[in-house]
């Protein structure tokens, strides 16, 4: 079941390596508004867009595969239908700890698969939001 305990939430959030699939160069797209916030909050930022060479001051990557990098979260931001083959991807990992799909993003079959695999999952939840909330400023 993806994870939607506060504390659980935290938990995830304290990692700090985040790939980020369907990064953006858009600077008024969620997907690089997002990452580009998270990235100003300390967090290291592994850009996955095969469409370009930098992201963030980051170098992009292809594919998950092609980052040499260990990996903490894989944020997701890419539509629902290709989440299976993004949690694939990370499963084919063995670093993943936690699989995030962004708000408006879920896939609960490709959830199940990496839950089994033992990969935390987050599923239409903004990441910047649940940091604000629960780690920038938390009210609980």
């Amino acid at each position: 079941m993806p994870i939607e305990d506060d504390e659980e939430l935290r938990r995830i959030l304290g990692y700090d390596r985040v790939a980020v699939v369907g990064a953006s160069t858009s600077y008024e797209k969620a997907a690089h508004i997002v990452p580009a916030y998270l990235q100003r909050h300390g967090y290291e930022l592994l850009p996955v867009n095969p469409t370009a060479d930098e992201i963030f001051g980051e170098h992009a990557f292809d594919s998950l595969a092609d980052v040499p990098e260990p990996i903490d979260i894989v944020q997701i931001f890419r539509p629902g239908e290709e989440v299976p083959g993004i949690v694939e991807e990370a499963l084919d990992r063995d670093d993943v700890v936690a699989v995030w799909m962004q708000q408006g993003i879920r896939n609960d079959e490709a959830a199940r698969e990496a839950e089994t695999a033992g990969v935390d999952v987050v599923q239409d939840r903004c990441m910047k939001v649940e940091h604000g909330q629960l780690i920038r400023n938390p009210m609980k």
